[in-house]
């Protein structure tokens, strides 16, 4: 009968040895507050308004079927880069119709649109263009050996269509915590920060589902940890919440969730002093590292809109596949 038992107690720990797969890797742990800066590929059409002319008011736009979330990409069979290089088409144009080529989601669309001359004696289309975004965001990692870093653990989206941004290119920069507004139900909180233009720490070259990705200048500097599965239980953050003093807080993994997206967590915030300062997790924290039994495992992405002391985690391995790195598999 001992014997049987004690089989029977192998066999167990066994079992649960095979169920948390053991990773090799490396990465340097984040936790630093970044500005972010991303370029756009082409020109996003944030909204579309009207044109005051002698007239009365048009919308060459909207008559040529431009929408809120189309992107612009060449006009008359010529690229545009940038919001300043359309204008100066459409003012080139005058009043003579203009050949769009448009990216509306995988769609390739060429539209015709003539332009109207305001009151001023501008030719326009009424449309409100977008060709950058800048933000506050949290550093995740950095591979040692290649230099690539991820950050956000999440796209970054235009705030007027929800649509994840064409990269055109970006860069990270360093960055400061200078306020907090503490997050409450219905109302999410937000890291006041503000970016070092003159300090660029590395340049982006992808926006992703799993964050956004490029490579750094030089090593930041941080924990050179293993990366880990993440799974239900204690866990801790490392994020930036006062200038730019990173800080270990503690959390809880509640559930852990596999879709065709990959592996996703939710977590609670179970650390009174984060919990004191901004009500859980609030905008600027997502890419905020998760550290469990001594290994990284993830990342902060979102928060509970009803309860800010609850939100989303993505898995460092989808985010170092989404960086094109293939998470390295202990022998």
């Amino acid at each position: 009968m001992k014997k049987m038992i004690g089989t029977g107690l192998w066999a167990l720990l066994l079992t649960g040895l095979l169920t948390v797969p053991a990773w090799a890797q490396e990465l340097i742990v984040g936790g630093q507050a970044v500005g972010i800066q991303l370029e756009t590929e082409g020109v996003l059409v944030a909204g579309v308004s009207e044109v005051q002319t002698p007239q009365g008011a048009v919308s060459p736009a909207a008559e040529a079927g431009l929408q809120a979330g189309d992107l612009i990409t060449a006009v008359d069979g010529w690229p545009v880069a940038d919001a300043p290089a359309l204008m100066d088409a459409v003012a080139a144009a005058g009043e003579e119709r203009l050949a769009l080529s448009v990216r509306r989601g995988e769609q390739a669309l060429t539209l015709s649109v003539e332009p109207a001359v305001s009151e001023d004696g501008r030719p326009m289309l009424g449309i409100l263009l977008r060709d950058a975004l800048s933000g506050i965001g949290t550093l995740t990692f950095c591979d040692p050996e290649s230099g690539r870093f991820g950050a956000l653990g999440h796209s970054v989206n235009d705030g007027s269509t929800g649509l994840t941004i064409p990269l055109r290119g970006g860069v990270v920069t360093d960055a400061q915590i200078f306020s907090v507004q503490p997050g409450a139900p219905g109302k999410p909180g937000e890291l006041g920060g503000v970016s070092d233009l003159g300090a660029v720490l590395g340049r982006i070259d992808r926006n992703s589902d799993a964050g956004v990705f490029g490579f750094l200048y030089d090593s930041p500097d941080g924990q050179l940890l293993e990366i880990g599965s993440i799974t239900a239980g204690p866990a801790s953050i490392v994020a930036t919440v006062d200038g730019r003093q990173r800080r270990e807080f503690a959390v809880e993994v509640n559930r852990v969730y596999r879709d065709a997206d990959g592996t996703h967590a939710m977590l609670s915030v179970t650390d009174s002093a984060l919990l004191a300062r901004t009500g859980g997790i609030v905008q600027g924290m997502s890419g905020s590292p998760i550290l469990q039994n001594g290994r990284l495992v993830g990342a902060v992405t979102h928060v509970f809109v009803s309860n800010p002391a609850r939100g989303y985690a993505v898995s460092i391995q989808d985010m170092l596949r989404a960086a094109g790195i293939t998470p390295e598999k202990a022998a």
